[in-house]
């Protein structure tokens, strides 16, 4: 019999974090721990506005579980209970924690894919005027991989002036779906000049079909546009990389198929994450192997991080200890 416990956590955020849809001050994220035979597997979601999700939602989601896990339903059962988002990512992610501590197996093992290593994270510059983006591009000059909140208008003001507070990182920008047609045709070759490895999401999600008739002078990737396996098909000749997000996905389960299916259809592969602690990454980095890109920097935005959470130096992730999961 598996017992279910779900809160709600509030962690505060280093400063204000905007993107073009708005700002926040803090990471709000729903925690799911499941209960066995004195075993304890946990995961973490983040709920999303922009996919209609809240806190009450998404708990609520969770909550109808609770009587099909008492009678231990597994994560198949879960896939065609839950549809894929936070609520059925966090269940997704404690039913594979519960199953590693219960086995004293891996999750790798488990899932039959190769350990986990250290990996370097984008760190993210947040959206702001061209002038501040610069300097806290400068401050973070040695980072490796720079991405960049963008919104539309002055966007290429806001990118001339990382690149020259930081001329050697490499740098990727996410428009989250901010663009117009104009300014897409008028940024992506300027981009390139400047050494952008890839754009994320230019458009809203309901108006992909534009991005047919476009030149790509750099990557495009789908972040919006990508949720589970059944969003690739109206992807394919749009996008270059698709962003696999655990909340998106609705857990580590789906995102493992969306992987070997993207990378099968011609996909790069990027590792995203929303605004949250080192529970929350920790599932992600199972994905992380043979990605284009990582961005994994939930926690070094943070005012602090959850007791025990990953071992982070500079950018670069450690695998997690089986304290906090897998």
């Amino acid at each position: 019999m598996t017992e279910l416990l779900v809160s709600h956590e509030s962690w505060a955020i280093r400063g204000t974090f905007r993107i073009s849809r708005g700002s926040k001050t803090s990471a709000e994220v729903v925690v799911v721990k499941l209960q066995r035979d004195g075993a304890v597997g946990r995961g973490e979601c983040v709920p999303y506005g922009r996919y209609g999700e809240s806190i009450d939602s998404v708990m609520a989601q969770i909550d109808s579980l609770r009587t099909d896990l008492r009678n231990d339903m597994d994560r198949d059962a879960l896939q065609g209970a839950l549809a894929a988002g936070a609520a059925r990512n966090a269940v997704d992610c404690a039913l594979w924690d519960l199953e590693a501590k219960s086995t004293d197996s891996p999750v790798f093992e488990l899932a039959g894919i190769r350990a986990p290593q250290p990996v370097t994270t984008a760190f993210t510059l947040s959206l702001d005027t061209a002038q501040r983006m610069r300097e806290t591009a400068h401050a973070h000059r040695n980072t490796p991989l720079l991405k960049l909140k963008l919104a539309g208008d002055g966007d290429m003001e806001r990118v001339q002036a990382v690149r020259e507070g930081a001329p050697k990182t490499r740098i990727v920008v996410d428009a989250n779906e901010g663009w117009s047609i104009e300014q897409y045709v008028s940024y992506t070759p300027r981009l390139r000049s400047l050494g952008v490895e890839m754009v994320e999401q230019p458009f809203p999600s309901n108006q992909d079909e534009v991005l047919e008739d476009l030149e790509r002078p750099v990557a495009v990737c789908a972040d919006e546009s990508c949720h589970d396996r059944s969003s690739l098909p109206a992807l394919m000749g749009r996008y270059d990389m698709v962003n696999i997000k655990l909340d998106k996905t609705g857990g580590l389960t789906e995102a493992l198929a969306l992987k070997r299916e993207a990378a099968d259809r011609g996909f790069e592969i990027m590792v995203g994450c929303m605004l949250a602690t080192s529970l929350a990454m920790a599932p992600a980095l199972y994905l992380c192997g043979d990605a284009a890109i990582v961005d994994l920097d939930g926690p070094l935005l943070l005012e602090k991080d959850r007791p025990g959470g990953l071992r982070i130096e500079n950018t670069t992730i450690y695998p997690p200890q089986a304290e906090l999961w897998g």
